[in-house]
């Protein structure tokens, strides 16, 4: 039975970028969205500070990550224009080509953790909360 799988990546905001990131952001987030319709959820937030963001992702199963991050290299040579990947986490088992990219994002130096064993949960919208987040 296919896992769901939560990607979650931590990075460092680059001096006087913040609000270059926000309009990036606003700009690519419903292309995602129209794009990669088996991505479950794709937020992202900022730290107190203004100096990190985190990006979470949760796919449904390893395909849905694998179609997701078709085109990441591309997107991810803009998003570094505004940020520095300081660690990456994955839970879930993801293809072997998913891990493959992170062995390799790994070897560059940033923080890579797996999680596999997943033993179960849910997830569950509130009444009321629209599921189509700004």
């Amino acid at each position: 039975m296919p896992e769901p799988i939560v990607f979650i990546s931590h990075n460092k905001i680059k001096e006087g970028k913040l609000e270059a990131l926000r309009e990036n952001s606003q700009q690519t987030m419903p292309l995602l969205r129209e794009q990669k319709p088996d991505t479950i959820l794709f937020l992202a937030y900022v730290s107190e500070d203004g100096g990190e963001v985190s990006f979470l992702h949760v796919f449904p199963d390893a395909e849905a990550m694998d179609i997701h991050f078709q085109g990441a290299e591309e997107r991810s040579k803009k998003g570094y224009e505004f940020m520095q990947p300081l660690s990456m986490e994955i839970y879930g088992s993801p293809s072997d080509m998913v891990l493959e990219s992170f062995r390799k994002i790994a070897e560059s130096g940033v923080r890579v953790s797996i999680d596999s064993d997943y033993l179960g949960g849910f997830l569950r919208l509130k009444k009321g909360i629209k599921p189509d987040l700004p």
